[in-house]
């Protein structure tokens, strides 16, 4: 499968079978994890990695959809901000660090024939204390896990390239 064939193929799940992901597949997508760049090669980024259905319960509690539910896992990918290379202006580089590497995480996914959802609308500070994250770590995405219920792809809507696309001469 070509590049291009791969991100028409990823879209957010919102629906999993309860089939338990094989490790290979997980120990493959985190080393796409760890090979994403970052600015200045700070990766300032740590990823949990959730199974445990009382666990996964309660991060339910910090994003209450129902299809978050089905998920057999999710991701809790989180940033250090004080680890992160900072521009000249103080902007950190963390958020797009960690959104690089949740692009590698969810395309690798979608390779290994799993079904991920980019969560960002959650109570990042109740999935603090669920994870007992230290203060330095901050969640950024939840991302669940799994083998979708179906594998029809959805069609995506999206803009044209002449909305999104201005060519400089």
């Amino acid at each position: 499968m070509n590049f291009l064939d791969l991100v028409k193929k990823r879209y957010s799940v919102r629906e999993f079978l309860s089939k338990t992901i094989e490790l290979e597949k997980i120990d493959y997508i985190l080393e796409t994890v760890r090979l994403a760049p970052s600015a200045v090669n700070k990766q300032p980024w740590k990823l949990f990695f959730v199974t445990e259905k009382c666990l996964l319960q309660k991060l339910s509690d910090c994003y209450s959809r129902e299809w978050f539910k089905t998920a057999p896992a999710c991701f809790v990918v989180c940033g250090n901000h004080a680890e992160a290379w900072s521009r000249f202006d103080g902007k950190d580089h963390c958020d797009v660090d960690i959104s690089i590497a949740v692009e590698h995480l969810v395309l690798a996914a979608a390779e290994q024939g799993l079904g991920t959802c980019w969560v960002c609308n959650f109570d990042a500070k109740k999935c603090s204390e669920v994870m007992n994250l230290s203060e330095e770590w901050e969640p950024i995405a939840l991302i669940p896990i799994g083998y979708a219920t179906t594998e029809i792809v959805p069609e995506k809507k999206r803009k044209s390239l002449n909305e999104i696309f201005v060519q400089v001469r």
